[in-house]
């Protein structure tokens, strides 16, 4: 038999119930608060945004003061500035001495070249000149045996003068003592006026010979000069027969076969002057009126880095490219081989203490025009000025101060929106 149900219910307190749903409530209501405090900025920045994008997707770059060197950047070859080539002297059958890429000191023996036409002329005028240096001797005893005759000639002629002189005198003295007449007086001074008209002719005709002798004698030595000479460049030509090195280096190239025959001013041998080595680059067309001689330049071999300085720029454009040609401004880097790939570096123009940015795909985009700052996580399109540009960073003249971020990836998709929410 059941009880009645006051004997089995119990009263319930409900009051801590609602404590507990006050307090949780109210907790919730704290949380909501402090939340839409702390995400006011964010959902500030979310409400102005017109897009978004990840910031896993976009790199960043600090806006920053310092140096920046404008320079290109160019892949060149070494070249030979100097690459001497010997050429055969004269016609005939030439012996090689050397052999490709062998090394030569200046004045080494290269090849041979034989000329029997060459030899037997030089031969010939050897001859023609010993009868011409004979023919001037001659010349020469003959004109001072001439000249002693005259000598003789007019020494007589003045013993004759003098004794006609002393008869005309002897003569006078007997005439004024009546021993002679007055005939044989003028008799010894015909005498004397004969010999010493034959006095002058003796001496006029040894100073006319002596000319003539000596216009004789120097034509004879003029013809015996012009022989010397002749044989000198016979002899010359001859010894050029052997082809040395003109400079030292290395044999890069033969230019015929050993006993080849070959003709006057034929190539023989080409020789690579090893201290005289230049880099050979190509500039964009765009830039060659910047590069100019003497611009200074930085060398990369083997992972190494040498100073250079541009040796000259060719005024040609060949495919929108300018040809110029870098030498080292200091030692050469050593196991330089000829047309072996290097790298360079044209120091067109270092600008002091400037604002600077990484260069990147935004500079394309926005036309060097705006950039995307970023600060507290929105990204702000703003306007620019830029100046220089090298190969890794560019010169912001206005637009943003130091220590700014900016976007440096490519914006092109942000499609110019003005604020970009990176999240």
């Amino acid at each position: 038999m059941i009880r009645e149900a006051s004997t089995m219910d119990k009263a319930i307190d409900r009051e801590p119930e609602r404590n507990r749903r006050r307090v949780t409530l109210l907790a919730a209501a704290a949380i909501l608060v402090i939340g839409g405090v702390l995400l006011a900025p964010s959902i500030g920045r979310w409400a102005t945004s017109e897009t978004s994008v990840s910031g896993a997707q976009i790199r960043l770059g600090a806006v920053s003061k310092g140096d920046l060197v404008r320079e290109v950047s160019a892949d060149g070859r070494i070249v030979a500035a100097s690459s001497p080539t010997a050429f055969s002297p004269a016609q005939g059958i030439v012996a090689l001495e050397v052999d490709a890429g062998e090394v030569v000191e200046k004045g080494d023996l290269l090849a041979r070249v034989a000329s029997p036409e060459l030899e037997s002329r030089l031969e010939q005028e050897q001859a023609t000149l010993s009868a011409v240096r004979s023919e001037h001797d001659r010349i020469a005893i003959s004109n001072r045996q001439r000249q002693l005759e005259n000598r003789q000639d007019v020494e007589l002629a003045e013993v004759r003068v003098a004794a006609a002189e002393r008869s005309l005198d002897r003569h006078r003295r007997l005439f004024d003592l009546g021993l002679v007449n007055e005939i044989d007086l003028e008799a010894a001074q015909d005498e004397l006026t004969v010999k010493t008209l034959e006095l002058g002719q003796a001496e006029r005709r040894e100073a006319m010979e002596r000319e003539m002798h000596v216009f004789v004698l120097e034509d004879a030595a003029q013809r015996l000069e012009r022989q010397r000479v002749l044989v000198a460049d016979l002899q010359r030509r001859v010894g050029a027969l052997e082809v040395t090195a003109p400079v030292a280096g290395l044999v890069s190239r033969l230019h015929v076969d050993d006993s080849a025959a070959v003709e006057h001013n034929a190539a023989l041998v080409s020789v690579v002057d090893l201290t005289a080595l230049e880099v050979e680059v190509a500039v964009a067309e765009n830039l060659a009126d910047e590069v100019l001689p003497g611009t200074p330049a930085v060398i990369t071999v083997g992972g190494e880095t040498y100073p250079g300085r541009v040796a000259g720029i060719s005024p040609e454009v060949e495919g929108s490219r300018v040809k110029g040609r870098v030498s080292f401004a200091g030692q050469l880097p050593p196991g330089l081989k000829q047309n072996q790939r290097v790298s360079i570096r044209i120091v067109l123009e270092t600008r002091r203490n400037v604002l600077k940015v990484p260069r990147g795909p935004w500079l394309e985009a926005g036309g060097g025009r705006t950039v995307y700052a970023v600060a507290d996580g929105l990204a702000e399109l703003r306007p620019v000025e830029i100046g220089a540009t090298s190969l890794s960073e560019v010169e912001i003249t206005s637009g943003l101060t130091a220590g700014d971020r900016i976007i440096i990836s490519d914006t092109a998709r942000f499609d110019g929106a003005q604020h970009v929410l990176v999240r």
